[in-house]
């Protein structure tokens, strides 16, 4: 007999397994094997009952219906089949709820009989394993109960909310209890850019100079009033009330040349200089929202990519668990560290007495210890980068050097301010000038020899302090020359990851780690576009924050979402019933209607007004079937002109003069060709939705003819044709408009049918009865002859598909197949593929940054996931066996039907066992 244990992933069952011995069989769920159904997949007979809406009893006590998904059916099998075999079972999943709530659907799917316990760690190395297996517990059901009210909470949001979107602004929406509120954010950013008006002021920079060393200071005041910088203006471009009474002085383009001229030579006279000491203390360890940040300032990536990668580090016992809002270190940790740091930056860097630090989060909860390397003893990146590679590497050096310096000594130093004045009676703009500048000497380095923490983007950033010489007040020092320099006031500047993960936790929404997959699904779902770091919503983003706005205010209402946020924590700490929450919450209490009643009583919506946005002047944006246009209103009233909005312009960019040149530019867009010389219709160039194309202008008298020749009552449709890649619209000519129009070309026939040459969805391509034959460009549909066409013809076909194109970029060999790994362009977007297995690139990644350590962890997942389906199906044969299998059970299919409809209605009588006879969660069903 063994011993089972369970944990989510192969890779950590792989690494667990290697610190136990034979008498252990350690197998991976591959994540959650149970979720709730869509509700067209439930059983006949529940779809009318109180389930049938969210596969949640919604009426009673909010009893979910769970169900084994599709693609885990085979891994339970195999899982009941161990268990057969075992004479205990360990539940080895994260320590966190959602791992907890994992072991619990395990233990419901399962239904072990032999001894079963809970085996947590926060870091996989054998010493840690060790001691998991030695304080084993029981499973924790307030935990389960927060995890499990999160995810009915997200089921009741989204499926009451997203209808809203499908039936108002496009089909395909969603919504969500934390990514409306995070689409709202970067909606509301935008509109502060879109309302910025920019101040335009000047400034003056003067070089100075001391026995030969150079440096710089800016001009701040004048006879003691403050030249004002960006930071005086507001966002309507005045200056701000408190800049205006204190008399700051704003200097435009004469002035401040007059002035640099009067400072360009001459002497100025040092008037203090003001030293203090500068001491800076080092950063906490990671949690998991400061290493998303971290990771997107220094490594540029994304969140998602950094739990990814994190992981993949934690599975493979390099870093401790990377869900924790806790910035706590161990006493092995911190004597790990502290070992290190007397080696490494000698015992100067070390601090008398270990660094101590208090999570600032209010909710801070899940595990016990900030991230860090794993282990007792840590191994440097040196020790690793023979095992680590690419983006693994860089952020597990993040780490280690985050956790190093978090135990060293302060960095000490000096920082000098410095003032000059001089005389500028001749300019005429006043008598004295004064200088500033600043500049920071660091006289013992402390932690900043191993780390030092990045920081957002302000919105006026200062220059980096100067190198200064040594200065003495009441000293003269010589001018050098001074620039007067220009500026216009910048807005708000737009959220990156970094600085949304960070407002995110700041204002209490949603968990550190759900923010990777947030922000991974309001990009999918098109509601925000990345520009470099910067996140730039759509303007469906626009429609669907307003739709909530207006009509259901509290779902993206900062506070409330953060309310909610506390709820499900004090449900994991015992303090709250979950059914009480969640019926107060869905069904409404006496201090208030709930989810269903503000749903149910919204009355009709104008969908015009919430997908219109005002950009001003009568020029509107409207979010449409087919994408974003602009449309005018003429002063009567009436509609005006209508283009569609340019791709790849920012909202904060689409200003009236940018949408009145996006206008004309429509109506000059259908550049009048000529007549057709066969039928004299007018050919015009059009930009379409799918890009510029020619097309006929027919008479209001035009009719069309049946294949008899009789008037057909149809309104004839004019004939359109794309432009080719090589053409553009301001350039091509009435004679290429003709000929796009007469395709498709017939070159000739052969075997008795015509070759046509045609331009269709993926590319050109000659056509003879029902066989085709792709060609490499466009201009050969109107050059290639007969003859080279029946050669083409001769060709073995390549399965219908395009010529094959040369790879977009190579990565070396796969470690497992042995073959070249490529990127290509596929018919359905970019794919890595190397010969045997085809990943698809997420829409998040961006191929030009794509790396080999990622290409081949995409080809990886792929692996898994057709190991889990039971390896590459082949259609015909799964359809011929669907087809037999069919014919076999007719002849009985009327005794089966009753037999499984007995069985589906007492599995839905049948209740799953309570978790503890004082729990007052509901029991759970399984299919």
């Amino acid at each position: 007999m063994t011993k089972l244990v369970i944990v989510e992933s192969p890779a950590k069952a792989r690494t667990i397994g290697n610190f136990l011995g034979a008498d252990y069989d350690v197998e991976a769920s591959i994540g959650h094997i149970r979720d709730l159904p869509k509700p067209s997949d439930l059983p006949a007979d529940m779809k009318k009952g109180p389930f049938g809406k969210f596969a949640v009893d919604v009426d009673g006590d909010f009893e979910p219906y769970y169900v084994v998904t599709p693609d885990k059916k085979k891994k339970v099998t195999e899982l009941k089949s161990l268990l057969k075999d075992a004479d205990e079972l360990f539940l080895a999943t994260d320590e966190d709820r959602e791992g907890e709530a994992i072991a619990w659907h395990l233990l419901e799917a399962l239904k072990p009989k032999v001894p079963v316990k809970r085996m947590v760690f926060h870091e996989i190395t054998k010493e840690a394993i060790g001691r998991a297996l030695e304080n084993t517990r029981e499973l924790d059901t307030k935990l389960v109960d927060a995890q499990e009210s999160r995810r009915i909470l997200d089921r009741l949001v989204g499926y009451e909310v997203s209808p809203l979107l499908w039936r108002k602004v496009a089909p395909s929406l969603s919504a969500g209890r934390v990514q409306s509120v995070t689409t709202r954010l970067i909606v509301e950013r935008e509109r502060e850019r879109m309302a910025f008006t920019a101040a335009h002021y000047w400034d003056v920079t003067v070089t100075l100079e001391k026995e030969g060393e150079e440096f710089q200071a800016k001009l701040t005041s004048i006879d003691d009033a403050r030249i004002a910088t960006g930071k005086d203006f507001d966002d309507h471009g005045q200056l701000t009330k408190k800049s205006a009474s204190a008399g700051v002085r704003t200097l435009d383009q004469e002035i401040a040349n007059d002035l640099a001229k009067a400072l360009s030579t001459g002497e100025a006279t040092v008037a203090s200089v003001e030293t203090k000491p500068y001491r800076r203390r080092p950063a906490a360890p990671f949690t998991t929202s400061t290493l998303q940040q971290e990771a997107s300032r220094k490594l540029r990536l994304s969140s998602r990519d950094t739990m990814r990668l994190a992981q993949s580090l934690y599975e493979n016992g390099y870093i401790t668990y990377m869900r924790t809002d806790s910035v706590n270190l161990s006493s092995q940790a911190i004597s790990a560290a502290r070992k290190q740091i007397k080696e490494l930056y000698g015992a100067e860097s070390l601090p008398n007495s270990p660094r101590l630090y208090s999570t600032k989060s209010k909710g801070a909860q899940e595990a016990h210890e900030a991230i860090r390397p794993a282990g007792d003893h840590f191994r440097t990146p040196r020790e690793v980068e023979h095992k680590l590679q690419g983006r693994e590497y860089a952020l597990y050096e993040l780490i280690w050097k985050r956790t190093v310096a978090s135990q060293m000594a302060d960095a000490t130093g000096l920082t000098a301010s410095v003032k000059i004045v001089a005389d500028i009676s001749a300019s005429g703009r006043g008598s004295e000038a004064t200088m500033s500048t600043s500049g920071t000497i660091i006289t013992f380095p402390g932690f900043m020899a191993a780390y030092e923490e990045g920081q957002d983007t302000k919105r006026y950033e200062e220059k980096a302090e100067s190198r200064l010489p040594d200065l003495i007040q009441g000293e003269q020092v010589q001018k050098g020359g001074a620039q007067a320099e220009g500026h216009d006031t910048a807005p708000p500047p737009r959220y990156t990851e970094a600085s949304l993960v960070k407002t995110l936790e700041e204002k209490g929404i949603g968990r550190p780690s759900t923010y990777a997959s947030t922000i991974s699904t309001i990009t999918d779902r098109g509601y925000v576009e990345r520009k470099g770091q910067a996140l730039i919503p759509t303007w469906l983003a626009f429609s669907v924050v307003r739709l909530l706005e207006d009509n259901l205010p509290d779902l993206v209402d900062y506070d409330f979402t953060a309310d909610m946020e506390r709820d499900l924590d004090r449900i994991a700490a015992g303090e709250e019933d979950r059914i009480q929450y969640l019926t107060k919450f869905y069904r409404g209490s006496k201090d208030g209607a709930g989810l269903r009643e503000h749903v149910s009583s919204l009355g009709d919506i104008d969908a015009r007004a919430v997908n219109t946005i005002n950009i001003g002047e009568g020029i509107a944006v409207r979010v449409g079937r087919f994408g974003p246009y602009l449309e005018e209103t003429k002063e009567d009233g009436t509609e005006g002109r209508r283009a569609s909005v340019t791709p790849g312009i920012a909202p904060d960019e689409l200003t009236v003069e940018r949408a009145k040149e996006i206008l004309d530019q429509a109506l000059q867009g259908d550049r009048v060709l000529g007549n057709h010389p066969d039928t004299g219709y007018e050919l015009v160039v059009k930009d379409g939705r799918f890009g510029p194309y020619v097309s006929e202008i027919l008479p209001d008298d035009a009719v069309q003819l049946t294949p008899t020749g009789k008037v057909s009552k149809a309104k004839p449709k004019p004939k359109t044709a794309s432009l080719f890649r090589s053409m553009q619209p301001d350039t091509v000519t009435l004679n290429e408009a003709v000929q796009l129009l007469s395709l498709p070309r017939e070159v000739g026939e052969s075997e008795g049918e015509m070759i046509t040459a045609q331009n269709g969805r993926f590319g050109p391509y000659l056509k003879r009865g029902s066989d085709s034959r792709s060609l490499e460009s466009e201009e050969q549909i109107f050059g290639i002859t007969l003859e080279q066409a029946e050669e083409i013809f001769k060709q073995p076909k390549a399965r219908g598909r395009a010529a094959a194109k040369p790879p977009l970029a190579e990565f070396g060999k796969d470690p497992v197949s042995g073959g070249n790994i490529v990127l290509k362009d596929g018919r359905f977007g970019p794919y890595v593929t190397d010969g045997e297995t085809n990943a698809s690139v997420p829409r998040a990644d961006d191929i030009n940054q794509l790396t080999a350590e990622r290409a081949q962890e995409l080809l990886v997942a792929r692996r898994l996931k057709i190991a889990e389906n039971g390896g590459p199906k082949k259609r015909n044969a799964t359809k011929r066996t669907v087809k037999a299998s069919t014919r076999k059970t007719t002849k009985k299919a009327g005794t089966k039907s009753t037999a499984k409809k007995s069985t589906a209605k007492a599995t839905t009588a049948k209740k799953a066992p309570a978790r503890k006879a004082e729990s007052s969660s509901s029991a759970k069903k399984e299919s």
